[in-house]
C-alpha cells in the first residue's frame, strides 16, 4: 500500500479490470464509500455501469455517490494521455473547470466522507497520474 494510499481518500481506476475486482478493492479498502467521478457513468465493462455498480455495492454495505459535477469534459481528456506539456495543460483546465462553487460542494461532499471512512474515487483511467481523479483526490485530501 502507498503513502497515498493509506491515506482516508483513495483512487480507483477500472481500466482492464472486471466488476468483482473493483467491488474487492473496494472491500480490502473497507470504503464507506465509492465516488464516481465520471461525467456520465457508463461503462462498456459488464456491471461497471452506475447502476450494477451501485447495486454491488450496496450488497456490502459501500454507498455509492456519483458526484458529475467532477466529471472531467470530453474536450480535455486526450491531453490526460498526451505528452508531458500535454498532461500539464489537461490538468489546468480541469482545474479551471471545477473551480466553481458546485464543484468546490461537491469536493467537500468527497471530504465529508471521509470523515466518516474510507472513501475511494472512481474513474475509468488505471494509471491515477493519467486521469482527472488525480486532480481529485490532491482537492479532496487537502480537505479532509
Amino acid at each position: 500500500m502507498t503513502a497515498a494510499q493509506s491515506s482516508r481518500i483513495v483512487g480507483i481506476g477500472y481500466e482492464g479490470r472486471s466488476l468483482d475486482e473493483v467491488v474487492a478493492d473496494a472491500l480490502a479498502y473497507d470504503l464507506v464509500a465509492l465516488v464516481d467521478v465520471r461525467l456520465n457513468p457508463i461503462s462498456r465493462k459488464p456491471g461497471l455501469s452506475k447502476r450494477r455498480l451501485a447495486a454491488a455495492v450496496a450488497e456490502r454495505g459501500i454507498e455509492y455517490v456519483h458526484l458529475p459535477r467532477l466529471g472531467n469534459p470530453r474536450w480535455n481528456r486526450a491531453g490526460f494521455a498526451g505528452s508531458p506539456d500535454e498532461l500539464a495543460v489537461a490538468r489546468d483546465n480541469y482545474l479551471a473547470h471545477v473551480a466553481t462553487p458546485e464543484a468546490e460542494a461537491a469536493v467537500e461532499e468527497i471530504a465529508a466522507w471521509a470523515r466518516k471512512g474510507p472513501v475511494a474515487v472512481l474513474c475509468f483511467e488505471a494509471d491515477e497520474r493519467r486521469c482527472h481523479r488525480s486532480v481529485v483526490l490532491d482537492l479532496a485530501r487537502r480537505l479532509s
